[in-house]
């Protein structure tokens, strides 16, 4: 069983509706203590870094989350549920995340850019991939939908299995071990996000 946790930051009705269509039930899930009792976790998140942080500290769900990573059982972060795995966001000040994947979160640097672009990076572009179980069977045109202003600063190489281009390339997935992240939305991306979805399923 799959649970999509509650901490009221995310859009969890259109993540359940994805899983739905792929014919998996899932369960949001706020009681922190029966993380452990899933076999897979969903992390999403809408919003900014430090009120995430402190929802999850409120409903005592810091560790909980962690323990469940180092259960060896599946997480995946979606968009801001990606940013908390890592270490620490410079979004609005200096905020402490999950530390699950070593590295930062950073704004877009438009003075790298080649281009005026508009931030937030809003829509669909590609992601590069890696291969990784979680993209098992993608189109080869990865378009997918995005909706942020800052992005991760991955510390290790390993861990980068997505890359994107806005302005410059940005880490936009990361798996270390169980613990994976994605950037995009993928309940959003149509058929391709629900493929993201189905290998997820079956890992």
């Amino acid at each position: 069983m799959i649970a999509i946790v509650d901490y009221n930051m995310g859009n969890l009705a259109s993540v359940q509706n994805a899983f739905a269509k792929l014919g998996k039930d899932t369960v949001v899930e706020s009681d922190p203590s029966k993380f452990k009792d899933y076999d897979k976790l969903i992390l999403p998140g809408v919003g900014a870094f430090g009120d995430a942080m402190e929802h999850l500290r409120e409903r005592n769900m810091i560790e909980p989350l962690k323990e469940f990573a180092a259960s060896g059982k599946y997480m995946l972060g979606i968009c801001l549920g990606m940013q908390l795995l890592f270490e620490s966001s410079e979004e609005f000040g200096q905020h402490e995340g999950l530390g699950l994947i070593k590295g930062n979160v950073k704004a877009f640097d438009s003075t790298k850019f080649s281009e005026p672009l508009k931030i937030p990076h809003m829509g669909w572009n590609r992601m590069f991939t890696s291969e990784h179980p979680l993209f098992e069977n993608l189109d080869e045109e990865h378009y997918l939908y995005f909706v942020h202003t800052y992005h991760v600063n991955c510390a290790n190489e390993t861990d980068i299995i997505g890359r994107t281009d806005y302005g410059y390339e940005f880490t936009s997935a990361v798996a270390h071990g169980n613990v994976i992240g994605i950037q995009p939305h993928p309940e959003k991306s149509h058929k391709n996000g629900l493929h993201i979805l189905e290998n997820f399923i079956n890992l």
